[in-house]
């Protein structure tokens, strides 16, 4: 199954709670996957945290990935790497991402332009996330700029709708009204919304990103869940305040 046909599965199942695994440390991925495969529609994997431990790292990142594909196959991956270079290079980046350590999906940003992210685009059966509206707050130093008497980051929605089947988008839960205009321009495709949690995002306005068929939603939260006393109790009550949410 592709990425976008593992997303639906678990959406209409009703779960929309992707957990952030930004440890870098398998054991430490392997009990909190755990504890929450039957409740998530994803994980998210921060490529800077298994970085950080060098070749242990990537040996943990490629242990965390197999250790889901093995246990969860239907759970899909995402990698949040946000990659973006010229062409060859992102050629270089689909193998290692895609073929090497077995991501179903990977957060890319949008400068370069659509040309150079063809090596990702190509790759149909996976899923490609883009980033239009970030969850940090100096966000808007470019993304707010104005250009054809819009935002920015409104033009790159717009550009981005047209990319592809395989093609998502992240917009920050810490910027609600734009999740709903964003949401208004792309269409059904898949956003990834991460800034929940430990960043103070707004759960309530999760509505704003449903897609026609009242799903499209990748909800992400790292810290509050994986670090919590109980990261299992943390993920249900994220899944349980969505559903609320989404009434």
């Amino acid at each position: 199954m592709d990425f976008k046909g593992k997303l639906k599965n678990k959406w209409d199942q009703g779960k929309f709670v992707c957990v952030g695994l930004d440890k870098g440390d398998f054991e430490f991925d392997k009990g909190i996957i755990d504890q929450t495969a039957d409740l998530v529609c994803a994980y998210k994997l921060q490529s800077a945290f298994y970085e950080l431990e060098g070749v242990k790292g990537w040996k943990d990142l490629k242990a965390s990935v197999d250790y889901i594909k093995q246990n969860h196959p239907d759970l899909p991956i995402i990698l949040d790497a946000k990659r973006g270079d010229i062409g060859n290079s992102n050629e270089a980046y689909v193998k290692a991402i895609f073929d090497e350590l077995g991501f179903d999906a990977v957060t890319v940003h949008p400068y370069l332009g659509k040309e150079s992210l063809q090596p990702f685009l190509d790759r149909t059966d996976k899923g490609v996330i883009v980033l239009v509206r970030t969850s940090n707050p100096g966000a808007g130093e470019f993304q707010d700029l104005v250009t054809d008497d819009k935002p920015l980051y409104q033009v790159v929605a717009e550009h981005v709708k047209n990319w592809g089947e395989n093609v998502g988008v992240v917009v920050g839960a810490t910027y609600p009204e734009e999740l709903k205009i964003v949401r208004d321009i792309v269409g059904d495709m898949p956003i990834l919304i991460p800034g929940v949690g430990a960043q103070g995002g707004d759960i309530s306005s999760l509505k704003n990103g449903l897609n026609s068929e009242g799903t499209g939603i990748i909800v992400s939260s790292s810290r509050a869940i994986i670090f919590a006393d109980n990261p299992r109790e943390a993920t249900l009550k994220l899944h349980q305040q969505i559903q609320e949410a989404l009434k």
